[in-house]
């Protein structure tokens, strides 16, 4: 479920306006929230399509969204989740108290190969970065690389943003590994492609549809040797994660936004934003 900006609070700021890729006319907004934290909202200038970029804690400086802004509007491609009626109540990219020293809330995340992952201190210089745990033998990953084990964006870039929150004036541990994880992930045109796999094995379950006919739907088509043609499956099959890119390898959980929005639009007639995860 997602909410309205003007159902959340009073407006603090109006921070910048700019014009989307598809001419619609959006701003960026800065909006009261729970306990003094503040949260950035980029949105239609009309009120619709609210979507979170920052969720501020009460101890930090307006200016900071401001940041948040510079990065965000110099980013090639701009994606971040929907506004949710939760985030009302958060008290922002925080941390909790322990003793005179503020550490990120603990948490341990398993992927279904039973992997898990944290976030820890570790190395020479210290640095903050996500580690994991397969059968004891403990490695540093990316975040990238923990997103793609769940397949999902949350909790990872919560815990990550909130963990940079609580030690960004903490000189003996370095954030900026970590943060440049995030905001390239926050970036990138390669997204998660799990809903779009859940829609196609829908439209194929529900609706009749086959892998074919979608492919061919998205412009995708091959030939036998008769020359009669049929849809490029396997294409399709790689795109969505359904099948392994190669003999040895894996199903990649990933796909560009725009391959992502071709399927979506063109081969299952659904609009890209139905499913695009975060």
């Amino acid at each position: 479920m997602s909410v309205s900006a003007s159902a959340v609070g009073q407006t603090r700021a109006r921070l910048h306006r700019y014009a989307a890729t598809d001419g619609q006319a959006r701003e960026l907004i800065l909006i009261d929230a729970a306990q003094g934290s503040r949260l950035l909202v980029d949105g239609a200038t009309d009120g619709t399509d609210q979507r979170l970029l920052a969720h501020l804690s009460g101890d930090e400086p307006d200016a900071n969204a401001e940041a948040v802004c510079r990065d965000y509007l110099a980013a090639t491609s701009r994606r971040c989740r929907r506004l949710r009626p939760a985030d009302l109540r958060m008290l922002g990219e925080g941390a909790v108290s322990l003793g005179t020293q503020s550490v990120p809330p603990p948490a341990v995340l398993v992927d279904a190969n039973g992997a898990r992952y944290r976030l820890a201190v570790a190395g020479t210089p210290a640095e903050l970065r996500w580690q994991r745990d397969l059968g004891g033998r403990v490695s540093v990953v990316s975040a990238r690389d923990v997103v793609a084990a769940l397949q999902d964006y949350e909790p990872v870039r919560a815990l990550s943003h909130a963990a940079i929150c609580a030690l960004r004036y903490d000189r003996h541990v370095s954030i900026a590994a970590l943060g440049l994880e995030l905001r390239r992930l926050e970036a990138s045109p390669i997204v998660l492609n799990r809903r779009l796999r859940e829609a196609v094995l829908r439209a194929v379950r529900e609706r009749g549809v086959s892998l074919s006919a979608i492919a061919i739907a998205c412009g995708r088509m091959k030939r036998d040797p008769r020359g009669n043609g049929s849809g490029e499956t396997s294409w399709l099959a790689r795109r969505v994660g359904l099948v392994a890119d190669g003999p040895a390898g894996s199903c990649n959980p990933w796909v560009h936004s725009d391959t992502l929005a071709l399927i979506a639009r063109d081969g299952l007639g659904i609009a890209p934003r139905e499913v695009e995860l975060g």
